[in-house]
This record gives C-alpha cells, sequence and structure tokens, in this order.
C-alpha cells in the first residue's frame, strides 16, 4: 500500500508524496484476487477498504482469466456415420478436438460447456445417398439428453446418378443458452437407411483436403442476465464475487475499489 495522510494532516514531505503518487497514478485503491478453483462458483475478496458502499470492478489480470473469458470448441469427425433403421434418433459423433476452451468434449457426442451463458453452436455435415431415390434427414438439438423444442431442420439428400451418390452438406447454427457443466448433441433419423453420413479422403488432380463427416464448434456469445463475474454480496472489509463454475488455476483478476 501507498502512505495515506493522517485525519490531522501531513508534513510537507508527506504531502507531497500522496499527491505525487496520485499524479502518476499510483492510487491506494487496487489489489488482485485469484478465483478458487474444485468448481467454485464464488470466491472471497478480503480488503480492509472494501465497505458497503464501494464499488468494485474487475479485470482480468493473467492468461487464464483472460482466456476463459470468451469459451469456445472446435470439433470434426473422421468416420462414416450410418444408421441402423428409420425409428431411432442417433447423435452426431465427434472423435477430435481442434481448438478447446471452457467447451470440451466428455464423450463422442456430447460438447460441454464450463461457463454459464449464451452460445453458438454452429454445424456442418457431409451426407450422402447410394439410393436411386431423394430420401430426407432431420437434424435437431438435445440439451443434457432431452430434445430442444423447435430445433429440427429437414434436408433432402439427393438421389444418386450416373453411378455417382449423392451429396448434401447439411448445415445450420443455433442458439442456446446454457449453464456451467451443460452439454448439448447435435441428432439426426433419415427414412432411408442408404443415407448415412460420410467422410472423405484427399483427392489429388487437384489436391483436395479430406472431408470430415461432421464439423461442431460452439462460441460462447454473451451472458443473458448478468456478468460472468460480479460482486454478489460485500460487507466492511471484504467481498463475496460471484462466478462461473471455475476448475482453472491461477485465474487472477485485479481489482479496482471506489468509494
Amino acid at each position: 500500500m501507498f502512505r495515506v495522510l493522517p485525519y490531522q494532516g501531513g508534513n510537507p514531505r508527506e504531502i507531497s508524496e500522496v499527491v505525487n503518487n496520485l499524479m502518476n497514478g499510483k492510487s491506494n485503491n487496487t489489489g488482485t484476487i485469484t478465483l478458487a478453483t474444485g468448481n467454485a462458483t464464488t470466491t472471497t475478496l478480503v480488503d480492509e477498504r472494501i465497505s458497503v458502499y464501494t464499488k468494485i470492478v474487475l479485470i482480468p489480470f493473467s492468461d487464464a482469466a483472460e482466456a476463459d473469458s470468451a469459451p469456445y470448441g472446435a470439433f470434426q469427425d473422421t468416420t462414416d456415420q450410418v444408421a441402423a433403421d428409420t425409428t431411432t434418433a442417433y447423435p452426431m459423433t465427434l472423435n477430435t478436438t481442434d481448438y478447446s476452451n471452457g467447451v470440451y468434449l466428455s464423450n463422442s457426442s456430447r460438447m460441454n460447456v464450463r461457463n454459464y451463458g449464451i452460445y453458438n453452436l454452429q454445424f456442418s455435415t457431409q451426407f450422402v445417398n447410394t439410393d436411386s431415390q431423394i430420401h430426407d434427414i432431420d437434424v435437431w438439438f438435445r440439451k443434457n439428453g432431452t430434445n430442444i423444442a423447435g430445433s429440427n431442420s429437414r434436408y433432402s439428400v439427393p438421389n444418386s446418378h450416373g453411378g455417382v451418390d449423392g451429396h448434401l452438406i447439411a448445415a445450420l447454427n443455433f442458439f442456446i443458452e446454457l449453464n456451467a457443466n451443460d452439454y448439448m448433441e447435435i441428432m439426426w433419423a433419415t427414412d432411408d437407411i442408404t443415407v448415412s453420413i460420410q467422410q472423405l479422403p484427399t483427392r489429388t488432380s487437384p489436391d483436395t483436403p479430406a472431408t470430415p463427416s461432421v464439423i461442431a464448434t460452439m462460441q460462447y456469445v454473451a451472458p443473458s442476465a448478468y456478468s460472468n463475474i460480479y460482486v454478489s454480496a460485500q460487507q466492511a472489509g471484504q467481498a463475496t464475487i460471484t462466478h462461473f463454475s471455475n476448475a482453472t488455476a491461477n485465474k487472477t483478476y485485479a481489482y479496482i475499489l471506489v468509494g
């Protein structure tokens, strides 16, 4: 802490030191706090300068705090996925994680989030139809194992023609509010088992990259009602900092006390 003046005043040197520090931006109202881990959702800030009227401003102060302020995940699958029958709904599987920061796979189909907020889930899926007739497929979303109302889309996959299978890329994005540890799945069903999800290898003449069977991304958009980290209660000498469920070490925030 920087020097403070006694209530009855100080000598010229003390006054000069305090004023110069203020002029240089070194005010006596800052500190740092590292969030509790173990999926904690609150952390106690202890500082004798806090009162019930103090305004507390929090700023990311470590790489971990900055990175986790904007969660995202990018995934894909490199296998063919087939339907055994037309009366069953199947989750699209993902076997590769390209990027993960607060959004992660908990099994082959579940995209979990560590932080509360609104997310944008996007996907593209390579469907193939080996039949001579056009067939329909349905694609929708599940949250924590339950279908989301109004989330279905229907696509018609072209028939095979001239000895070439019919192909269709189904793609969509969807905004959804999720709590910490919620998960999302992309579901599909077909009216004929000749339709499947297909990965395609690299090709030459011209050189063409491989085609994943499924690509899915989830990106944090914003809190729907409140900040991801905020002061939920305070009293003389301490404050309760409420935040998203935290399992990340060294997530440190700088704080500024006003009033």
